[in-house]
């Protein structure tokens, strides 16, 4: 086989590697999925826990562990290759199941979490890279689009069979015997399935080039503030997320509180994720019409849906806004997330990636603080006010900040280098 042949990129060429992949990431989505619909519930009304801030911990240790994970998983991903960071990523979550079926405190579920937070950020990274590696600059959106989509379709199922199973038996410990069964079988699948893909990355770029092979430390300032455009795509993804936690937090504790059943909760939440699918849509449109309209879009329609869900009372009304709301998600996810990949320089892609989903991942932990504050010294409508505001705000910014970045007809172009420093005159005796 020659070389030649060897590093051919494209979805149809490596098809049995790539649906390998979006299996796995399916499950990555599966995992935290299990936790959604169930576990603020199982604080609160199994765990005796009363403070609402107290509750939105376990998505505080999570986010925050997430986002340093996902900086250093990029880094690994260069260095080691994409495999055993996989590997690493599904250990990880081997005692998750126990730890949540045999928690006797809410420390021991906020510890859980923690593991949860390396478990994501290793997997869900090493997922997205490899089907990038794969799939080559011309299906790069499309990519990231099924990568996302398949990802939180399993957020959308685990959260809804978790609910169900709740509401059939108990919140624990069955529902999370199910978790168990999805990351033991991921963890075998990584090891005896899964193939390396960096090969496909070092072949794709020029290494005489100006922008390439930039150490780490430079990857970190032009990824959050040395460019104008990946600034604004880091500072969505931040604010962004802070509607995933929302509906990770504050959504099944306030639909709860207005008498909604848990498996009715389950459906609520699931459905918003479920919307999330579309994003195998929205990523190839993209690479259509380019990745900065669906994210502007995708900004104001996941705010509205947030802020409408307070504004009604009834359990359809809010299963549509949870849709509207999972649909802006859907159009702004993927294409966020290809902005820094079409930024980058192949030889530091995972590392620039890495860096974007820090800041996108730490609006987990900033997000439930400023959430789990609004609810416990204002209440719990003061924080779907604050995530809206917020992400109207942030969608502004990327209105006037962000230039698009497609490979081919994109006007964005990375800062110029360094000017060489010129050679001082050696004065002559």
């Amino acid at each position: 086989m020659t070389e030649t042949t060897e590093i051919t990129q494209g979805i149809r060429e490596h098809l049995g590697q790539f649906s390998l992949h979006v299996l796995l990431v399916f499950a990555t989505g599966l995992t935290i999925g299990s936790e959604r619909a169930v576990v603020p519930v199982l604080g609160r009304d199994v765990l005796g826990v009363e403070s609402l801030f107290v509750i939105g911990s376990f998505v505080v240790s999570f986010g925050f562990v997430k986002a340093l994970l996902n900086l250093y998983a990029g880094k690994w991903g260069e260095e080691y290759g994409r495999k055993p960071v996989l590997i690493l990523g599904w250990a990880t979550a081997l005692p998750l199941p126990i730890i949540l079926i045999f928690a006797p405190s809410w420390n021991w579920i906020t510890f859980g979490n923690i593991l949860l937070g390396i478990n994501q950020a290793l997997t869900w990274s090493m997922a997205i890279n490899a089907k990038i590696d794969l799939a080559g600059p011309e299906q790069r959106g499309l990519a990231v689009g099924i990568d996302e989509s398949f990802g939180y379709t399993g957020v959308a199922v685990g959260a809804w069979l978790t609910g169900l199973i709740a509401g059939q038996w108990s919140l624990r410990p069955e529902p999370f015997y199910f978790l168990a069964i999805v990351v033991v079988l991921a963890f075998l699948i990584s090891i005896f399935l899964i193939k390396e893909t960096v090969q496909y990355a070092q072949a794709e770029g020029d290494d005489d080039h100006h922008d390439a092979n930039l150490p780490f430390n430079e990857v970190l300032k032009r990824a959050t503030y040395g460019d104008r455009t990946l600034f604004a795509a880091a500072q969505a993804g931040h604010i962004e997320n802070f509607v995933d936690t929302l509906f990770w937090i504050a959504v099944p504790l306030y639909l709860t509180s207005q008498g909604l059943g848990i498996a009715a909760v389950g459906v609520v939440v699931g459905v918003h994720s479920a919307m999330y699918f579309l994003q195998i849509g929205t990523g190839g449109l993209a690479d259509r019409i380019g990745r900065r309209p669906p994210v502007v879009w995708g900004m104001f329609l996941a705010g509205g849906g947030v802020l409408g869900m307070v504004l009604v009372d009834r359990y359809l009304p809010w299963a549509v806004l949870a849709a509207a709301s999972g649909l802006g998600m859907a159009l702004l996810y993927p294409n966020l997330m290809t902005v820094p990949s079409d930024a980058a320089h192949p030889t530091w892609r995972s590392a620039g990636m890495g860096v974007y989903r820090m800041w996108r991942d730490s609006g987990y932990g900033v997000g439930a603080i400023l959430i789990g504050l609004s609810m416990e010294f204002v209440n719990i409508e003061a924080a779907f006010y604050m995530t809206a505001v917020l992400m109207f705000i942030s969608g502004a910014v990327v209105y006037v900040w962000m230039e698009e970045t497609h490979p081919e007809f994109g006007t964005h172009e990375p800062p110029a280098p360094a000017p060489e420093p010129e050679p001082q005159a050696v004065p002559e005796d």
